[in-house]
């Protein structure tokens, strides 16, 4: 069966992308197969309530593969169902991005325009029931299920907010459609396009912006910026075609693994630059990861854009998904890491902005600080065969947050009192003035 790549943070933004095929080997010897038989009977004849075979055999999966890293996992059929749909850009629930921390859900964001967004639901909160049954513990993709339903339908979470009381929160789910691209023409010229996931619609819809913005804009742009703020992953074919959008030419990025078929180089068509000549910012921050550090990382090290904001979560890892046969879900296998053009290992270490921008007090989630990959147990280093190629340059080995990162409000991205906008604003109209 044909195998996909994934590009994923700890949350619901997936990515996929083509990969070679995989095929189950040999490698369990009998005896290891009659030990895991012998357990799981007597699990069946022994534990205090009953238990079906199927539920064993989907935890003993999960159980191996979630101790391999963050990010591995095997998928049950209708897992594997949700990621498809998920990645296509729409889906059923009620519009929140999450990650497991410590066993306990955590909202990174509500997608704007959701059910979530309109209940309140903010940055920072734990959700710690669904329906009065308790979800701390479980599984990421569990989490999910227990939010997702037949839209119409009604959910309500329990929320653990800093200094308050838990308290409930009734959301009616719906059909989430997410628009990956929001744009508006600022002041002077500028373009800004804020980039919230990378799935299938993203290029198409990138383009779309920048056609309407350009006629808006007389013809011509004075500066741009990209704002990858929040933007938790995604397609690593959008990540790519994204980054050719603003390319010429040069590579976007490589990936190295432990077969041969893992490492690749992605580069950039000819005459791609859909603004060429325009002065370009890229905004990131520790909530940007996977397909947007790519981005970032290619046009910060194509130096075609100048980066800004704070430093990015660092998940540099492939994840190939391996369908099983006789639909028996899939297995969500690390099987390589991701390099920038200058060979620098976003894994572990993330993209460091060329001015950082930090968000201010009152635009922070309060009482919350950001967790970046290289905090996670089991988060993989990228030494021996995946070190950086060029490990002793300064661009190979990017340097770890050295300050703690606090999560910004997302209702003040791309506003007028978006701090970290307004600064790439004046850095474009500072570089402007200097070229007169």
């Amino acid at each position: 069966m044909r195998a996909q790549s994934l590009a994923l943070v700890a949350g619901m933004a997936l990515s996929l992308s083509g990969c070679n095929s995989m095929a189950a080997g040999s490698g369990a010897s009998r005896g290891d197969l009659g030990l895991l038989d012998d357990a799981m009977r007597q699990v069946q004849q022994s534990y205090v309530v009953p238990v079906k075979p199927d539920q064993l055999m989907d935890g003993a999966l999960k159980g191996m593969l979630t101790r391999l890293d963050p990010h591995s996992d095997y998928m049950t059929e209708r897992e594997y169902r949700d990621l498809i749909s998920t990645t296509s850009g729409q889906f059923g629930g009620v519009g929140i991005e999450i990650s497991v921390e410590e066993g306990v859900p955590q909202v990174i964001s509500a997608i704007e325009g959701t059910p979530a967004a309109s209940a309140g639901i903010e940055p920072g909160d734990r959700i710690v029931k669904a329906d009065g049954q308790p979800i701390v513990g479980l599984d990421i993709e569990d989490v999910v299920k227990r939010l997702r339903g037949v839209p119409g339908s009604r959910v309500v979470l329990t929320i653990a907010r800093a200094n308050q009381a838990a308290f409930d929160v009734p959301i009616t789910r719906a059909i989430i459609h997410v628009d990956s691209v929001k744009s508006a023409l600022q002041a002077g010229r500028v373009g800004y396009v804020r980039i919230s996931t990378f799935d299938e619609n993203t290029a198409n819809e990138l383009r779309a912006a920048v056609a309407r913005m350009r006629q808006q804009a007389g013809g011509t742009f004075a500066g741009f910026v990209l704002d990858l703020r929040n933007d938790a992953g995604g397609l690593l074919d959008a990540a790519v075609e994204v980054s050719a959008d603003f390319l010429d030419s040069g590579t976007i990025v490589t990936t190295k693994g432990r077969e041969r078929d893992e490492n690749r180089v992605y580069e950039a068509p000819p005459n791609g630059d859909l603004i060429r000549g325009v002065p370009m910012v890229v905004l990131i921050n520790g909530a940007s990861a996977s397909a947007s550090e790519i981005v970032a990382g290619a046009l910060q090290d194509d130096h075609r854009a100048t980066v800004l904001g704070t430093h990015s979560f660092g998940k540099g890892s492939v994840q190939s998904i391996i369908p099983l046969e006789g639909g028996h879900g899939a297995l969500r296998l690390t099987t390589a890491l991701y390099y920038t053009p200058s060979g620098g290992s976003i894994q572990g270490h993330g993209i460091t902005p060329n001015r950082v921008i930090d968000v201010p007090k009152d635009e922070q989630v309060a009482n919350a600080v950001v967790t970046y990959e290289s905090d996670l147990f089991g988060s993989i280093k990228p030494t021996g065969n995946l070190a950086p190629a060029n490990a002793s340059s300064p661009a190979a080995a990017r340097a770890l947050p050295q300050a703690v990162d606090h999560p910004m409000n997302p209702k003040i991205i791309g506003t007028p009192q978006d701090a970290q906008l307004n600064a790439a604003l004046e850095y474009l109209g500072a570089r402007r003035a200097a070229a007169r």
